[in-house]
């Protein structure tokens, strides 16, 4: 009779695992290029992002989320790895981490090889040529590499008199679907609408990557015309930081390459506004982009066994500091969109303010969908707050950038910062030794986006310093031998 009941008890506990393998959630994971926290859901009175701001009522903000690095390649590498670019050593935009950390096994090749359907529609790792990675999806990426010049519409910018980079703005009467993100979106609905035929009870990892807003700042004229006249409020602060070092800045390159973009010296008010407003068009239609792919998650039937993560791999700077673009250190850069909605969590429309780094992406997924765990993670999950949005948090978050910045290769200095909930702190490292060659310590007033003042030779800050910097550990603090 014991043996008899055992056997029954094993049939029961074989049918529960059988029903939880059913019954597996889907996700759809969806990354967005270069994109600030200028949303409506995180309280930006111009931004017009109706799809974001529905999926945040269904969902949790995380209005305090970090990337590790705040330029493509590092943070999308290290978010996907699960690991700190120190790590996998990946600081560039060309270094990819099967080379450097074989080991790793990132995250969607972890849906796929515990049963998940995953696939990549659009840019999610580093959108240059030859930077996919096909161990990760079940089926080849894509629209994973595109031409620059196919950002345009109009033939005077799609002849490439100056390499790919021609106008930093076009919005031109076309259609959505020509354009790269309106051809990814086609795409990632018409994958949805397969699934849903093809009834097959697998679970999907779907990811789709939206390009805009990165530069240039290009979509339907029907964007543009939304914003054309619209008061945005003027560049604050402009100046950089007052007492910082100069390590911390950089020459806005990636924007001055630009036919329309002076090389060098400060850009005039007029193109200033274009661009702010082109940066507002091209969100709003990165949005609707989205907003095609939602829409066909509810008509497929899959939205009730979901999980939606929407992330910006960086922030971006808009004439603040004098910068423009990213690669900074700074909150605007490193401070992302996070918005997570998962099946059954007990709280919706909920924000968050605690600390979060996009490193804690891959445990959370794994816990959500019941996956097992991966050894070498070096985030944590933040399941809880999508039921308990108040519940403690980390104390700290991390970032690192490297100087001087080319793109490629080892660099000579590395930025190291922990944020706190009011404060930001940043040693700036020589790599082979060590040695400590600035240091930057910012207040931050609540939500503020922007610093004013270096306060780390301020006597009075110097307890301080010294219990930031005492933080850093985690992260290494030197990339030589």
């Amino acid at each position: 009779m014991r043996a008899w009941r055992s056997f029954l008890g094993f049939l029961a506990l074989t049918a529960t695992s059988i029903a939880a393998e059913k019954v597996r959630p889907n996700v759809l994971f969806i990354a967005v290029d270069d994109l600030r926290t200028n949303l409506g859901c995180y309280g930006d009175r111009f931004a017009q992002t109706p799809h974001l701001d529905r999926l945040a009522a269904r969902g949790t903000v995380f209005a305090r989320a970090y990337t590790q690095q705040a330029v493509c390649n590092p943070s999308r590498q290290s978010l996907l790895s699960g690991r700190r670019p120190d790590s996998i050593q990946v600081w560039d935009l060309y270094t990819h981490f099967r080379k450097t950390a074989p080991d790793v096994v990132p995250l969607p090749e972890h849906f796929k090889l515990n049963g998940y359907f995953a696939q990549a529609i659009g840019k999610i790792y580093h959108g240059f040529e030859g930077m996919a990675d096909p161990p990760s999806w079940s089926v080849p990426e894509q629209y994973q590499y595109v031409e620059k010049l196919d950002d345009y519409r109009l033939p005077e910018n799609r002849k490439p008199a100056r390499g790919q980079k021609q106008m930093s703005l076009e919005f031109a009467d076309a259609p959505e679907d020509e354009y790269p993100d309106g051809k990814a979106a086609a795409a990632a609905v018409a994958v949805l609408e397969r699934i849903a035929r093809e009834k097959s009870g697998r679970p999907f990892f779907l990811a789709v990557g939206i390009r805009k807003p990165h530069l240039p700042f290009t979509a339907p004229k029907k964007y543009w015309d939304a914003f054309a006249s619209v008061p945005l409020p003027p560049v604050d602060p402009a100046a950089p930081p007052r007492h910082g070092p100069e390590i911390a800045l950089h020459d806005s390159i990636e924007l001055r390459g630009y036919s329309d973009v002076p090389r060098k010296g400060d850009l005039d008010a007029e193109l200033v506004t274009r661009l702010r407003r082109g940066y507002y068009a091209a969100t709003s239609f990165a949005d609707a982009q989205i907003g095609r792919v939602l829409g066909a998650l509810d008509r497929t039937g899959f939205k009730d066994n979901t999980i939606v993560v929407v992330w910006g791999d960086h922030g971006f700077h808009l004439g603040e500091h004098g910068l423009w673009t990213k690669i900074t250190n700074y909150e605007a850069d490193t401070r992302v969109p996070l918005i997570i909605s998962a099946p059954g969590q007990k709280r919706r429309g909920a924000r968050t303010d605690t600390l979060v780094e996009l490193l804690d992406l891959y445990p959370t997924l794994i816990e959500l969908c019941g996956l097992p765990p991966r050894e070498k993670l070096e985030g944590r999950s933040i399941a809880g707050w999508l039921d308990d949005p108040n519940r403690r948090g980390r104390v700290a978050a991390f970032s690192q950038f490297p100087r001087p910045w080319t793109g490629r290769g080892t660099p000579e200095f590395m930025g190291y910062a922990v944020r706190t909930a009011g404060h930001r702190y940043v040693e700036w490292r020589q790599i082979t030794t060590g040695e400590v060659v600035a240091r930057e310590l910012y207040a931050y007033n609540g939500d503020e986006q922007f610093e004013r003042e270096n306060l780390a030779d301020a006597p009075e800050q110097r307890a301080r310093c010294t219990e930031m910097a005492a933080l850093l550990p985690p992260i290494r603090r030197t990339i030589g031998p």
